[in-house]
This record gives C-alpha cells, structure tokens and sequence, in this order.
C-alpha cells in the first residue's frame, strides 16, 4: 500500500503535482498524434487548391473525372466533364488524395 501512496502522491501533502504532469503529458500526445497531422493535411489541401490550372486532370469527390477548362474567381472551376460538355463546380469539392490516384495511375500507364 505504501508503495502505491508513493507512486500516485500522497492526498494528504497536496501530491497532485504528478496528475499535472500526467495531464501535460496527455495534451502534448494528443496535440502531436491528432492535432498536428489534421493540421498539416488541411494546409497541403489548400495548396493543392490554390495550385489547380487549366488542363489538370481531377476527380470531384463525388467522383466526377474531368479536365479543368477554367479557373473562375469566384472559386468555381469549370470543369470539362465529356468533349464539348462543363459543369462548374467549386474548388473545394476537388479530391487531392483521388487526383493524386489518377495521375499517378496515367503517369505509370505511360512508362
């Protein structure tokens, strides 16, 4: 019992130094292994965004593959879904991880 008293503290000389530090601990894990990679993925889709131009090849999350006509700036695209035939969409509803499937699958078709 002694041995558990001195692990945990002992209540009766303020021994909640050590959940402070548990605590700390637990927000710095939670920060370093939630928040931090959520983070950096939302700034990689927005540059990935912010970089699209006419003639790159996507894919809408809904899963529409098409090829960029225009950049509006209205953050629309108008996207050329079949020859001769556009829709216009939002930026944001461009897949990053799908595109990056796609090109990646045409870039390995032509070697």
């Amino acid at each position: 019992m002694m041995d558990f008293i001195l692990l945990m503290g002992d209540p009766k000389s303020g021994g909640g130094s050590f959940q402070l530090i548990f605590l700390g601990l637990m927000i710095v894990v939670f920060w370093f292994f939630m928040i931090r990679p959520q983070a950096k993925k939302a700034k990689e889709q927005k540059s990935f965004i912010d970089n699209l131009q006419k003639g790159d090849k996507v894919v809408t999350i809904a899963g529409i593959h098409g090829v960029i006509n225009k950049v509006n700036e209205d953050n629309t695209l108008s996207l050329e879904i079949n020859p001769g035939s556009y829709i216009k969409i939002e930026k944001s509803s461009i897949s990053m991880d799908w595109t990056a499937q796609l090109n990646k699958a045409a870039t390995a078709d032509k070697k």
